[in-house]
């Protein structure tokens, strides 16, 4: 079975500086129909001006990634890292017993442009943790380029969930991971894409069970998580 989530659908945070769509709950917006989707818990699409961002606040039990589309992002946190993420690069913080972190537009030119992915944890009270990779767009092309995992094979970054997060570029197409017992969800980043004569556009979605074999294809680019059923 096949859900679409299109983007239009999503909630929607208008604060000046931030322009955000909530594809699950979060914050204001509050949906029982759309809570999450098996492990993961949010995914938020978010825009920060030039010179602006989120001061120093808290999180805890979450495992998070970052994911930049377009610009870069500053990033500090309690754990003493100091870092910032570009367009290709993925960073994973997971929150466990407590973080306190900023996020901060550092062009006085451009917007940033990224995803904010929350799941939870397969435990509470985890120490916290810090990584960031690069993942360029030729291990991307016409595969699935594993970005995240919970024995972070194949160079992924590790996660503290039984769940793989891959990022793909399907222009020839790709099979999609369709496991007994697993769930998907999908996410297009950007660009257009095709799921088995499903048309999808940069912010669709679609939640994915019960299926034997569908196929994406297209010069978009896509999120692909396979979660626990």
């Amino acid at each position: 079975m096949i859900t679409p989530r299109r983007s239009e659908e999503r909630g929607h945070g208008s604060h000046g500086w931030l322009e955000s769509r909530h594809t699950f709950s979060f914050a204001s917006y509050a949906d029982p129909l759309h809570m999450g989707y098996g492990d993961l818990r949010v995914i938020n699409d978010d825009r920060v001006s030039p010179s602006q961002g989120f001061g120093m606040h808290s999180h805890s039990n979450m495992e998070i990634l970052s994911y930049v589309i377009e610009g870069e992002l500053a990033h500090r946190d309690s754990m003493g890292n100091a870092s910032t993420i570009g367009c290709g690069d993925v960073q994973r913080m997971s929150a466990g017993t407590g973080v306190m972190h900023s996020e901060y537009n550092p062009s006085d030119k451009h917007p940033v442009h990224f995803l904010q992915i929350w799941i939870l944890p397969n435990a509470r009270g985890l120490q916290p943790g810090y990584e960031q990779k690069h993942f360029p767009e030729e291990r991307k092309q016409n595969r699935l380029c594993l970005v995240a995992s919970l024995d972070g094979r194949e160079g992924s970054l590790t996660i503290n969930q039984d769940a793989d997060v891959y990022a793909t570029i399907p222009l020839e197409g790709v099979s999609l991971p369709l496991r007994r017992g697993r769930i998907v969800y999908l996410h297009v980043v950007k660009g257009n894409l095709r799921l088995d004569g499903m048309d999808l556009e940069a912010g669709d979605g679609a939640k994915i069970s019960n299926e034997n074999s569908l196929e994406l294809k297209g010069s978009g680019e896509a999120l692909i998580f396979d979660l626990k059923g």
